[in-house]
């Protein structure tokens, strides 16, 4: 089949094109890259213009903070109808997201409507904040979530504008819209999942597709310290509990600074990040999920022990035991502090957890398989 993916969210899409071509399928990505993870792509809809010109980027940085129009947005979305425009006769076009372009509502209607009309059929992924995980999120129908700073008044819905965006009028409107011109919508993990039960056109769970051949899961020799990893994307701070993560941290320094190492990173791209890691034995993902989105996946293929989301819905889906193949980290400090301690106290768990982890991925998030379970739902909508 000839595929065609538009955007990208923290390597779904490009994992998910591996895996179909290894099943002789064709398949071409369109993306901005992910932002600064600068992710592959074959062709990028990135606002280079702009950010050719410094004065200019002042000027339109003015712009939108007093009038609140962002002509990047209006670049990336001229850029990708114009190369979506030549992309024709595909039999499968999916949406990374109903936003899958970051433009505004009414260019990213545009580009739906042009997708619908010039290929056969269209689907959508729920992999990210979108109206449902949104609206599901804001009535706190999750024991906690991304939103849980917000309403414990951490942050202000200035710094949530980007999530709570879904549950404004123009974007209820767009996601309606979407909605009605595809063939279904596919979750790729529990926390998007949950949110999606029962409604018409989902299609159920495909687990992200991790390319696990690529990650050496030999685990570095426990000597003398077990070594922390906490990567932190500023960006995301309280949303995904690195200040949570760096409680934790604290307490357990307190305690047993000689036996732990700890490396933090900020804000670094993807290729610099997955290396950062590669000495350490135990990962510090996310707080607010129930499931594990990519950075979390990739450390596990590599080995590592994940504080991250594994939740007991997670734990019921995948029929797995507590604290076997990945960590739950609850949003408290003191409760993840304590299961560090009990890491550091008990190498020899990092080890049964680091084998447990890599063949989890290798079972349940083997790429060629996820991708085949897309050409089934596809087919069959």
């Amino acid at each position: 089949m000839k595929i065609l993916l538009v955007g990208e969210y923290s390597g779904l899409h490009n994992s998910l094109k591996a895996g179909l071509i290894k099943l002789n399928h064709k398949v071409t990505l369109v993306s901005s890259g992910d932002g600064f993870k600068n992710y592959p792509s074959d062709f990028y809809i990135k606002a280079t213009f702009i950010e050719k010109y410094f004065l200019l980027k002042i000027f339109f940085k003015l712009l939108r903070r007093i009038h609140f129009i962002d002509l990047e947005k209006i670049e990336v979305g001229i850029r990708a109808y114009m190369i979506l425009k030549k992309l024709k006769g595909f039999d499968i076009v999916q949406l990374i997201n109903i936003d899958a372009c970051s433009s505004y509502p009414f260019i990213e209607k545009k580009i739906v409507s042009l997708l619908k009309k010039q290929n056969k059929k269209l689907f959508l992924l729920s992999a990210g904040t979108d109206y449902y995980s949104i609206q599901y999120a804001y009535s706190k129908k999750f024991r906690y979530s991304i939103l849980t700073p917000l309403f414990e008044k951490k942050v202000s819905k200035k710094y949530f504008k980007p999530a709570l965006k879904f549950i404004t009028k123009p974007y209820i409107k767009l996601s309606a819209y979407v909605y009605k011109n595809i063939n279904g919508v596919i979750s790729s993990d529990l926390d998007y999942h949950i949110p999606m039960v029962n409604h018409p056109k989902y299609l159920g769970l495909v687990p992200n597709c991790i390319i696990y051949d690529e990650f050496n899961s030999d685990l570095p020799q426990i000597n003398d310290k077990v070594i922390i990893f906490h990567g932190i994307n500023n960006y995301n701070y309280y949303k995904k509990g690195n200040d949570i993560f760096e409680e934790a941290l604290d307490i357990l320094s307190k305690k047993h600074a000689d036996k732990i190492e700890i490396i933090t990173t900020r804000s670094i791209p993807y290729t610099a990040y997955i290396n950062a890691y590669n000495k350490a034995h135990i990962l510090l993902d996310q707080v607010y999920a129930y499931d594990q989105g990519y950075n979390a996946l990739e450390a596990m293929a590599k080995g590592k022990v994940v504080f991250t989301g594994a939740e007991q819905e997670w734990l019921t889906y995948y029929n797995l035991k507590e604290d076997t193949v990945a960590i739950n980290a609850l949003p408290n400090a003191t409760e993840i502090a304590k299961k560090l301690e009990w890491l550091v106290l008990n190498p020899h768990q990092i080890e049964i957890i680091s084998k447990n982890a890599r063949a989890f991925i290798e079972r349940e998030h083997n790429y060629i398989k996820s991708a085949q379970k897309y050409l089934d739902k596809w087919s069959s909508n």
